[in-house]
């Protein structure tokens, strides 16, 4: 049974994978734990699914036809078997010894550890002002409607344990960007111990988030969130 489970959701990115793959390796053949990598290749038009298999054994390849991020990562950790599970985005923006901060001892006593770019002790390196602004924006927007107190939601790099992600991905609904709020709000309300963490970022161009179609979709998402709650859709099969 792995420690570690990283899951990289992969749509088109037969260009950064093989960066970001290295780089996992040389990192996780330093650890002193079990790891295991996981790349879910998510619909693409491209090589990604064969340059993952490049990396075989190493990583092992899940193929989603179906398009969305969300989509990808729920996969993923349903098919992870490490005691804590970390989506990791293809672009590696975190560097991957950064991971470590994520797990005990360094970091105990929590069931979801989020990265954040703004928390203090967190840095932003290279990102266009636009897109920061943008983001703090629809932050705003999350803090009032879903998830109160945190200030970045939406950075690529979670981590779950092993019984959190068994608990809430299977309730999840939303297979778009706007997954990662979802389960914040869900869990945040069931009663799980969710921890911000203050990362380096780095901005590399590339982004597949369409700025103004799938903002709007994303702020139709957070109407969605609160609408489920209110019908009961995101009943627990399992308590914190």
């Amino acid at each position: 049974m792995p420690f570690l489970s990283l899951i990289i959701p992969a749509y088109n990115e037969e260009q950064r994978l093989p960066r970001t793959l290295t780089q996992i390796q040389a990192f996780l053949s330093e650890q002193p734990y079990e790891s295991e990598v996981l790349v879910v290749e998510n619909g693409s038009q491209d090589r990604t699914a064969a340059v993952a298999e490049e990396f075989a054994p190493a990583v092992r390849l899940l193929r989603e036809p179906n398009r969305g991020k969300g989509l990808a990562v729920r996969r993923g950790m349903l098919e992870a078997s490490g005691d804590f599970r970390f989506i990791c985005d293809a672009d590696l923006s975190m560097p991957i010894e950064e991971v470590n901060r994520f797990l005990p001892p360094k970091l105990d006593d929590y069931d979801i550890a989020i990265a954040s770019r703004e928390v203090p002790g967190a840095v932003r390196h290279n990102e266009p002002a636009y897109r920061h602004w943008i983001g703090r924006t629809f932050n705003l927007l999350v803090r009032a409607m879903a998830v109160p107190g945190f200030q970045d939601t939406q950075c690529g790099f979670k981590c779950f344990t092993a019984e959190a992600a068994e608990a809430l991905f299977p309730l999840q609904r939303i297979d778009g960007w706007t997954f990662d709020v979802e389960l914040l709000y869900v869990a945040l309300r069931l009663g799980y111990r969710v921890k911000e963490v203050p990362i380096n970022w780095y901005y590399f161009p590339g982004s597949r988030v369409r700025i103004v179609q799938d903002s709007w979709l994303m702020l139709t998402d957070l109407f969605r969130i609160r609408r489920n709650w209110r019908r009961g859709l995101y009943q627990p099969k399992r308590s914190p």
